[in-house]
């Protein structure tokens, strides 16, 4: 008789064993070089291949400038009617903000003494959690725009905001739509002004309440400077870590930022009385104008700063080519950003479109986040949840494997390098879910080898092979060459 616990151990065991394969070099397939820079281009540029994509793009050949250049304009590339559609209903749906915060605001006052006042909150969090997610994944799992989703994903994790601090939990939907979608392919300058000036980032990073020293306010509140944002965007957000400034200047930018706040209505509001108006030395220049005009003027400094064109460079080559990107590639993507002025569209056809970011030494050489690796299982399977609240077992994968969405708590946002993600235990839960989504999906496996191609060795195949067929798609989706891009 057939042990059913012996079975799922050996189970378990053939796709840990599998998996940890990936803790090598990852394997590269004799395949033809037009179809591995296809799926390169997929699995790069996107989130890997769905069934029939890899046959599409090899229709009438694969040319990667020509791709690269489609992706560059999302608008030229219509959405499919059903992600339109539910597209669509999301905002139709959506709450304004300052009805959301409101909602969540009294919700929190009376939590503490009113049970169903905090069941009320949990679900008003909740449903906007689902609501973000669904803006955030529907189109990665299904938009041709593929470049246009790694790029939100990757200046979403840029300007980080978590979503477990108070009221940011009911304003991610926004700040992505309003503050981070709609400049990832503008300047930067637009996008570093659209999340400097978004509520979730005021209240995440504490600017909402920093305040010149001497502002007079009722006993309620204590005021006072918050250096928080103001260290953050210098040293995160542009110019790095190592941008020669000293904790003068942060506090000096802490200064010129006092009175960036939020209005009662959920926007953005410059409070003078509380804006610090002394005099001001930054960066060893004296800060001009006065009032509101000197945080954008620093806002303008930083945009165009060279070592803000270095660290956004460096991060791009590092999110879409290696996790040590070449010195020249970087210089180069520096270079286009600082002669455009921080064009976001120029600087990443630079940097895609250098033969570097498509070389042979690349290809397959990255491991997928778990953000990434679980969209590459749901795009190879096929697979879109159904509604909003039929992301809860994909938010709770992400979740189990190390990276829920949006569940960064500190500022510089998640490590995409292999180190950053690669151990034996991260490994196992990855099998795990290869195996859930398999056994739940029920592919064939000739679809799913067609489907994901030359990012199969022939040891691969030959392996999958000799094991049971109920086994076979588990083993493949768990497999190095699966969780390698």
């Amino acid at each position: 008789m057939t042990n059913p616990f012996q079975n799922k151990l050996q189970r378990r065991s053939l796709l840990v064993m599998g998996s940890a394969l990936a803790l090598s070099r990852p394997l590269r397939a004799a395949n033809s070089q037009p179809e591995r820079l296809a799926l390169h281009a997929l699995s790069r540029l996107g989130y890997g291949p769905r069934p029939g994509d890899l046959a599409r793009l090899g229709a009438t050949g694969f040319d990667w400038t020509a791709y690269v250049e489609q992706q560059l304009q999302p608008a030229q590339l219509p959405l499919p009617a059903a992600l339109q559609g539910r597209l669509d209903a999301l905002a139709a749906t959506a709450q304004p903000l300052g009805e959301l915060l409101r909602a969540f605001r009294d919700a929190q006052a009376n939590s503490q003494k009113d049970e169903a006042r905090r069941d009320e909150r949990r679900l008003l969090v909740e449903s906007q959690r689902e609501r973000a997610a669904e803006a955030r994944l529907l189109p990665a799992l299904i938009s041709p725009r593929q470049l246009e989703e790694r790029l939100v994903e990757f200046w979403f994790n840029h300007f980080n905001v978590f979503i477990g601090k108070g009221p940011v939990r009911v304003m991610l939907a926004d700040y992505e739509a309003r503050a981070i979608r709609p400049h990832v392919l503008g300047r930067f300058r637009d996008l570093l002004g659209a999340t400097a000036q978004h509520p979730a980032m005021l209240f995440y990073l504490d600017n909402h309440l920093s305040s010149a020293e001497n502002t007079r306010k009722p006993m309620r509140r204590a005021l006072g400077l918050n250096e928080n944002y103001a260290r953050e965007l210098m040293e995160l957000h542009t110019l790095g870590v190592d941008g020669a400034y000293t904790q003068a200047d942060v506090t000096t930018l802490a200064r010129v930022l006092t009175g960036w706040s939020i209005s009662p209505g959920g926007g953005f509001r410059f409070d003078e009385r509380r804006h610090d108006d002394g005099p001001k030395t930054w960066l060893g220049q004296r800060v001009p104008g006065s009032g509101q005009a000197q945080g954008q003027w620093a806002l303008d400094q930083l945009a165009r700063h060279p070592r803000t064109a270095q660290r956004i460079a460096r991060k791009l080559a590092q999110h879409f080519v290696a996790d040590e990107p070449d010195v020249q590639l970087v210089r180069a993507t520096a270079d286009t950003f600082l002669a455009t002025d921080g064009d976001l569209r120029a600087t990443t056809r630079t940097l895609l479109l250098h033969p570097l970011a498509r070389s042979e030494v690349v290809q397959g050489a990255q491991f997928k986040t778990p953000y990434r690796f679980t969209l590459s299982l749901l795009r190879a399977l096929g697979e879109v949840p159904a509604d909003e609240t039929a992301w809860r077992p994909v938010l709770a994968a992400m979740s189990q494997l190390g990276q829920p969405l949006f569940g960064c708590v500190t500022p510089d946002g998640y490590k995409t390098t292999r180190a950053a993600w690669l151990d034996p235990e991260a490994l196992a839960r990855r099998a795990e879910l290869a195996t859930r989504l398999a056994e739940r999906a029920k592919p064939e496996l000739a679809t799913l080898l067609n489907t994901l191609g030359p990012s199969l060795s022939p040891a691969t195949r030959n392996h999958l092979t000799q094991q049971p067929a109920r086994l076979q798609a588990s083993l493949l989706l768990a497999s190095p060459d699966f969780q390698n891009t």
